[in-house]
């Protein structure tokens, strides 16, 4: 088993992290690390407690034990929304349903976080907005709206979007639900290029074993509330534990 790291703090350090609700323990001592510029895959199957654990790290719920480190913060020790802001900042969320806002159009969705956050003018805007769109692999849709785009168009959108303040770290949850396979592996090396070409630090949590294959660097196993392993894809790919196995090939 790999921690992937290369004697630098991680970016995302979990240690001992467990959930429950009620006398159901969802998560049962998670302990996990992300390292600067690489790409995990948190890979689990429906209730499996990949979203509980993407809900702890985003702030959005309390472990019952643990901690979690980001950027040597100790983030499940914060109380108050000011100091999730400051983390907020440096951190992209690309969420399962794309999350577009309907009444606006392509260019005011991607513009929002820009207008909200920096001193940009209109044209500065304008042409970033081009810019973030050419690199999702999309042409001059600034005035579409949502609903006149496809599913993957849409989260290629909202891709766009997530990477307008050029963070430093990337949640995605299940990017590609909903999603055909072309469109899924279109999007999955879309997140590849863009780790590549930004050195973005990713967690990417899914069910998809074919998207973990395409953008893992390394992979981590969850499993009824506990990592079963982590490693990286080409130890994964050749680890003859049977369990392991049937988790990737059923």
């Amino acid at each position: 088993m790999s921690d992937g790291g290369n004697g630098e703090e991680p970016v995302i350090r979990i240690e001992g992290v467990g959930k429950s609700f009620g006398d159901m323990e969802v998560l049962s001592g998670i302990d996990l690390m992300v390292h600067k510029g690489e790409t995990l895959v948190l890979l689990g199957g429906s209730g499996s407690g990949k979203s509980v654990l993407l809900g702890i790290l985003i702030g959005l719920l309390k472990p019952d034990r643990g901690r979690v480190m980001i950027q040597g913060r100790e983030v499940t020790a914060f109380r108050t929304e000011s100091e999730w802001k400051e983390i907020w900042t440096r951190v992209g969320f690309l969420f399962q349903g794309a999350a577009l806002f309907d009444s606006m159009n392509v260019r005011d969705n991607i513009a929002f976080p820009l207008e909200i956050h920096t001193k940009l003018d209109r044209p500065e805007i304008d042409e970033k907005v081009s810019r973030l769109l050419a690199m999702a692999g999309l042409g001059e849709i600034q005035d579409k709206m949502p609903s006149e785009l496809s599913g993957g168009m849409q989260k290629r959108v909202a891709l766009a979007r997530t990477i307008a303040l050029e963070p430093e770290i990337v949640f995605y949850d299940e990017p590609t639900t909903g999603l055909d396979p072309i469109t899924s592996d279109t999007i999955g090396g879309l997140i590849r290029d863009l780790q590549k070409r930004l050195t973005i630090t990713s967690l990417v949590v899914t069910h998809d074993i074919r998207l973990a294959f395409k953008v893992a660097d390394r992979v981590s196993m969850l499993h009824d509330g506990k990592i079963l392993l982590t490693d990286s894809l080409e130890e994964i790919k050749g680890n003859p534990d049977p369990k392991v196995r049937e988790f990737l090939y059923g």
